[in-house]
């Protein structure tokens, strides 16, 4: 078993987030993914998933290591081409497009490995993502119209808003290279809001972190949803992820098995036979 996978003690209820209602009609889905399938050389690492998000929650997409997660994740970004299915964003269909095309759309992502502009400021790295939403061209940039100059300076004031956000406002004009690691990751976050994303996908924000920085982690996370942002959560902390989202998709060998809110996840046989390892009641592996 792996212990970077352990599912919260059953005993201790205040590991479960509090269920809450989402502040939408019901059946507001903003994303459905349908029969989804990624095939590499023969071998399927995602096997015909479906499942929707709900506008203004917090999904878990949990498993254990080579469920499928970071390729559904990465199928639903346009990282990987999808065998079969479908991946649609308000009735928009995500599969096929350049990734460009998907974060016009309303989806962005932070990525497991840290992908920054190393060189570049904090308030620079965020001002790319403001930057792609404003339409002065390059030739009103040379020219320095009037017009440009009220971009670049919205550019400015959202990008230091966004920054003070994730709680790094105070390294604003530093180099990401020379930011801690921590600081590095919520930088991450700032830049994928700064896309306005209808859904926030965030792969394993939590990756390296202290227990102290995942307690901090979890209350930007809320705050993001609290902001109106929809966000699809991949993580391997079992008590981050049962903490703070309000509902979970469970993959295992590339399948869906389970799909429920966190209180029923973390009483589901298959999900804990996953995990660990045991047998079902029916005897089967």
């Amino acid at each position: 078993m792996n212990a970077e996978l352990r599912l919260p003690d059953p005993d201790n209820l205040t590991e479960v987030a509090a269920e809450r209602e989402i502040a939408v009609a019901e059946g507001d889905t903003l994303v459905r993914v349908k029969d989804l399938s990624v095939v590499f050389g023969g071998l399927t690492a995602l096997d015909s998933v479906t499942f929707d998000i709900r506008r203004g929650e917090i999904l878990g997409l949990i498993g254990p290591n080579g469920a499928g997660k970071t390729t559904c994740f990465n199928a639903m970004t346009g990282v990987y081409k999808a065998s079969q299915g479908s991946v649609t964003l308000e009735g928009n269909s995500l599969l096929g497009l350049k990734k460009h095309r998907i974060t016009r759309l309303g989806l962005a992502r932070t990525f497991q490995n840290i992908r920054l502009f190393g060189e570049m400021s904090a308030l620079e790295n965020v001002a790319v993502g403001l930057d792609a939403r404003h339409k002065s061209g390059m030739i009103s940039a040379m020219l320095r119209t009037p017009r440009h100059y009220r971009e670049e300076k919205q550019i400015i004031t959202r990008g230091m808003e966004l920054l003070e956000f994730v709680g790094i406002a105070d390294r604003a004009f530093d180099k990401s290279k020379d930011l801690p690691y921590g600081y590095q990751r919520r930088l991450e976050i700032a830049r994928a809001l700064a896309t306005d994303p209808k859904l926030l996908c965030l792969d394993e924000p939590a990756a390296g972190f202290n227990p102290a920085e995942k307690e901090e982690l979890m209350g930007l996370i809320r705050a993001v949803r609290d902001e109106g942002y929809t966000v699809l959560l991949i993580e391997h902390d079992m008590k981050l992820v049962m903490g703070v989202t309000d509902r979970i998709v469970v993959l295992e060998f590339g399948k869906k098995i389970a799909d429920d809110v966190p209180s029923a996840i973390r009483e589901d046989p298959a999900v804990i036979a996953a995990y660990l390892g045991q047998e079902e009641p029916d005897g089967s592996a």
